[in-house]
Formats: structure tokens, sequence, C-alpha cells
């Protein structure tokens, strides 16, 4: 089996962490999300990872390394794929025409997700699915009594189901899609401008292959800052290993779990937690910390700071009580 994820967007929501980091390597609970992805899916598949390819955009080679690094970490090969243009769903799957063969999941790196991840084999594919107060942000699916899938609509304007596709997919034939997502492109198949996966899905259905809804337990987005502190909070919930590493250094300071702590990370007069995570090499001193995420190399000293993000190598200090600051940034 294989695993495609379509990762070129650069996140602008969660400016400005974004603006140096790729959003599916921000860090959630000491991983970062696209890690935290692949590795769910890994996980709870009962067939061996073979391939884990990746579409981004212009990143870098640093960032390159990093993926095919946690592909290798998996025991699988990493491909990168490039998509140059934000041209829709269809789009950047195709980027990975070539590894578009066999079975594979299709996983944008955007959300996390807690799933019964069973891949019903004697149907074409699994679409995994959430109900969601407000579908016109989503492509939706509609259901027939026997459970099986009936129609493919991309954000509607009128209600015709809330049941979300959260953008987890698996196909038994990956030739057959890379066939469908080419006829679009062939014959500019759009949807609100973009070459929609819900268009091919549909082609695919009303050619006779079937498809299943997974039942979603959990749906976590990271969107932006506010509900990626909660999805950081949730996971580091779910986590039940201890996340606290060995070399911390504790003076006169508690922590309250969960909280991730990375190594070398020094805590002076301080109280961290709950649902806090800490980069690696960071020092926090006289200060009271919960519900935030804080990345790599960061130094922060007399806040008291709720429901925050804070970037890499920075340096922090204030009456600040909510803050979202991004990499090198310094304040007093």
């Amino acid at each position: 089996m294989k695993i495609i994820v379509p990762m070129a967007g650069r996140g602008s929501r969660l400016r400005p962490h974004t603006l140096t980091v790729p959003k599916p390597l921000i860090p959630i609970a000491g991983k970062p999300i696209v890690r935290r992805l692949v590795e769910d899916i890994a996980a709870i598949s009962h067939d061996n990872v073979e391939e884990i390819a990746f579409v981004i955009g212009d990143f870098g080679d640093e960032v390159e390394k990093d993926l095919l690094r946690i592909a290798e970490e998996l025991g699988a090969k990493g491909s990168i794929y490039y998509q140059d243009k934000p041209l829709g769903t269809a789009h950047a799957i195709l980027c990975a025409a070539d590894s578009l063969e066999g079975e594979l999941v299709v996983a944008f790196a955007d959300t996390l997700f807690r799933a019964d991840f069973e891949m019903d084999k004697s149907c074409d594919g699994t679409i995994w699915v959430k109900q969601v107060d407000d579908p016109s942000a989503f492509g939706v699916v509609k259901m027939n009594e026997e459970g099986l899938i009936t129609d493919f609509v991309e954000k509607p304007t009128e209600f015709v189901s809330d049941l979300a596709i959260i953008g987890i997919y698996y196909f038994k034939d990956g030739a057959g899609l890379k066939r469908e997502l080419q006829y679009l492109i062939d014959h500019d198949i759009r949807d609100k401008g973009e070459y929609q996966l819900t268009n091919a899905l549909e082609n695919m259905k009303e050619k006779g292959l079937r498809f299943k809804p997974g039942e979603v337990k959990e749906w976590m987005d990271c969107g932006n800052k506010d509900v990626t502190v909660e999805t950081n909070s949730r996971v580091l919930s779910f986590i039940d290993e201890d996340l606290i590493h060995h070399s911390v250094q504790l003076e006169n300071s508690s922590i309250i779990p969960p909280c991730y702590i990375g190594p070398n990370v020094v805590l002076k007069d301080s109280t961290l937690g709950p649902n806090v995570s800490v980069g690696a090499d960071s020092v926090i001193e006289s200060c009271t910390i919960k519900n935030t995420i804080i990345q790599t190399d960061a130094h922060i000293s007399n806040m008291d700071l709720d429901n925050s993000m804070v970037g890499n190598h920075v340096r922090l200090r204030g009456s600040f009580r909510s803050i979202s600051i991004g990499d090198y940034c310094t304040t007093e």
C-alpha cells in the first residue's frame, strides 16, 4: 500500500508560523502534523506501507530531507513531487502520477484524526467523513440505505448532506484513480475554478464503482492558532506514554499533565500545564503557562500565558496573556 500526502499549501491562516515553516511541519505534541498523520495511518493499516509520496511546494532542501526521513523511519520509500500552482485537490493528487498505482491512501495534511480505519476491500474505496454543523465549507457525501455513497458534492450552497469529507481516502485501484484525475485535466472540468477530487469520485461512481464512508471519531483541525492549540491539547490527552524527556531540568517548577517537554528544556520557578508542548533547548523562567505550543530554542520569562503559539528561537518577555508570535522574534 502507498500513502499520498498532498501538502503544497503554505497555510496562510496560521501565519506568522507558516512564514518560515510549512503548516504540515508545525509540531503537535512534539511531532510535525504530517508525521503524526502518516504514523497514524501506518499504525492502523493492516497492509505494509511501501511508499509515502509527498506533494509539496517550493519548501527547500531541508524540508524535503525531513519528509524523506519520516518515510524512511516508517520503513517506506519516500518520494517528493511538486505542485507549482494551487489548482485544486484533483490536480494536487495527480502531481504524484508516477506513484498512483495499486492500493493507496490519499491523506491531505491539513488535519489529524482518530478513526475506525477499516478498509472495506469488498468496495472500490473508502471515504472518511464527519458530521459537521456547516457543510457549505466542505465536500460532502450522500448515502443510500445500504450504506453506499450515492453522491459527492463540493461545497454545496444548498443543504444536501452534513457528512463532510475530512480529506482521507482509500482507493483499491490507484491507476484507475489516475485515469479519472487526468480526464478532468484533459477536458478542463472544474468546480468553482479548480479541479476537484469530488468530480473524479462522482465520475467513478457513475461508472459503477462502489464507495463506503468510514467513521471518524475525532477530526482535529490545524487551520489557525486557536484550533491548532486545541488540537495540541486533544492529541496530548490521547497519548498514553511519558512525554517528558529525561534531560528536562526542573528548578522549583511543576508540570501539570498532559504536557510534552522536549530534550534539554530548562524550567525555573515556573508552572507548566495542562496542555503545553515545549520544543527542545527552550528555557522558561518565572512563568505560568497552559494551553500553549512553544517550539524549539525559545526563551520565555515572567509571563502568564494561555492559548498561545510561540515560534522557534523566540525571546519573549512582557505582559502578554495570549500571543501568536513567529520564529526569531523578540519582545520586551
